[in-house]
């Protein structure tokens, strides 16, 4: 039996593999998460800027991770998975689109053309969408100023593919009642998104470095609240 790496009345975060783990999250209702793209994503070392040297996550050299999990959720129920354009995950229904802080220069490393990758998409699967008006953008920003840098909200975790918090209470806002699941949780943010609505949530990170990080913003927002 596998025993939680983090655990409160809303939300239990385990430390392992997803994959080999899946009989703890697919028993969910919604499954929220933002997996390897698939882009094998790293910041290499400059002399200037050796602090901001990071290698990546696992498994992004390819997107088996992510479509092995989402064989294991299965088709029917609601699913919300960041993504990058070129590998887009199978049978998708739509994509949102998320926009990166403004008020910076986000996107602008790395992009060889005049147009900044200042948004992702995220797309929507499953087949249980229960029928609802559609009042909510398609498009999700967020009020936070910046995602790297000296105080952006990657760099506050460590963790490069961190999302704010706004955008994740946004789009657990907009599904369906039930427990959510992140099998790649990386820094917490779903987590905490979810608890911060009360729902329940299950969540697995492969690094422990991330597990430790999600464990303690999620023990550090417990003590902000009492």
């Amino acid at each position: 039996m596998t025993a939680p790496y983090y655990q409160d009345e809303h939300v239990t975060l385990y430390h392992g593999d997803a994959l080999d783990l899946h009989h703890l999250w697919c028993p969910a209702d919604i499954l929220v998460t933002d997996p390897p793209y698939g882009i094998a994503w790293n910041r290499p070392a400059t002399k200037s800027g050796a602090a901001w040297h990071n290698p990546g996550i696992q498994g992004d050299t390819d997107t088996t991770a992510r479509d092995t999990a989402l064989h294991h959720w299965g088709t029917t129920k609601p699913a919300l998975v960041f993504g990058d354009l070129r590998h887009p995950p199978p049978n998708w229904r739509r994509a949102l689109v998320f926009e990166k802080p403004s008020v910076t220069a986000s996107g602008m490393f790395g992009a060889q053309l005049p147009w900044r990758k200042n948004w992702e998409p995220i797309y929507v699967l499953g087949t249980a969408w229960p029928a609802t008006p559609a009042t909510r953008s398609a498009v999700i920003t967020t009020t936070e100023l910046s995602a790297g840098g000296y105080s952006g909200y990657t760099t506050r975790t460590g963790h490069p593919h961190t999302k704010p918090l706004d955008v994740m209470h946004h789009l657990i806002q907009a599904c369906p009642p039930g427990v959510i699941a992140d099998p790649f949780a990386g820094s917490g943010s779903t987590l905490i998104a979810a608890r911060d609505l009360g729902r329940h949530a299950i969540g697995v990170e492969i690094d422990e470095r991330y597990c430790e990080t999600a464990a303690r913003r999620l023990a550090q927002t417990i003590l902000e609240l009492t």
